[in-house]
């Protein structure tokens, strides 16, 4: 494995990334506040797993696909934009779930956990930033010279640092329910709600439609 020299900067570094906020954390945030704490969390359980197809892209040397064809990435993330800007509409159009279905683990309430794991997941492996994240982060802390592979060496680091992001996340969905419970006292409140977040998720879309990198 890479040296403790290597490692403990890795942590350090890797820690002061996942906790900074960033697109992901407004992501489980938005689905926290427009659904459920339980639809925060499979989103972000959605995301934690796609994450892995970039992180065995990186470990494969996959990911140096979109440095060297522009185009690809550029389809890619215009792909992921849309189905972010797709999601923010379908939010705004969603009625909003009656009182009982709040804590209820059938009904709208599961379909719409499930819902948000199942579209995360996509979010994320349409995230071609992810993938350069890796390529450009993790070579920083590999060791060539150890005895592990450096395959190895990038799953297992890439492995580290989804997780540490996952459980950002997780902080992020527990804080957004804290702050907006008591606002979840009446449908209207609730649709309000929906469209914040519908908001957000249009937000991120057109974000990332329109940033550089």
């Amino acid at each position: 494995m890479t040296s403790l020299d290597l490692f403990l900067p890795f942590l350090v570094t890797a820690g002061l990334f996942a906790f900074l906020p960033g697109p992901a954390m407004l992501y489980v945030a938005a689905r926290t506040v427009a659904a459920s704490r339980r639809a925060g969390l499979m989103a972000t359980l959605g995301i934690h797993l796609g994450c892995y197809v970039h992180v065995i892209a990186a470990a494969a040397g996959l990911s140096m696909l979109f440095e060297a064809v522009p185009t690809a990435y550029l389809a890619v993330k215009l792909a992921g934009a849309a189905y972010l800007v797709y999601l923010g509409i379908v939010l705004f159009r969603t009625p909003p779930r009656r009182d009982g279905d709040v804590n209820g683990m059938a009904g709208p309430a599961q379909k719409s956990a499930r819902r948000a794991f199942v579209e995360s997941m996509m979010v994320e492996v349409l995230n071609p930033k992810t993938a350069i994240f890796f390529l450009a982060f993790l070579p920083q802390f590999v060791d060539p010279a150890a005895t592990i592979p450096v395959w190895v060496q990038f799953a297992v680091l890439g492995t580290i640092v989804n997780m540490m992001f996952s459980l950002a996340d997780i902080v992020c969905v527990l804080l957004a329910e804290a702050v907006l419970a008591r606002l979840r006292t009446s449908g209207r409140a609730e649709r309000l709600m929906q469209k914040i977040g519908g908001t957000i998720l249009v937000g991120l879309g057109l974000n990332v439609a329109l940033s550089r990198a």
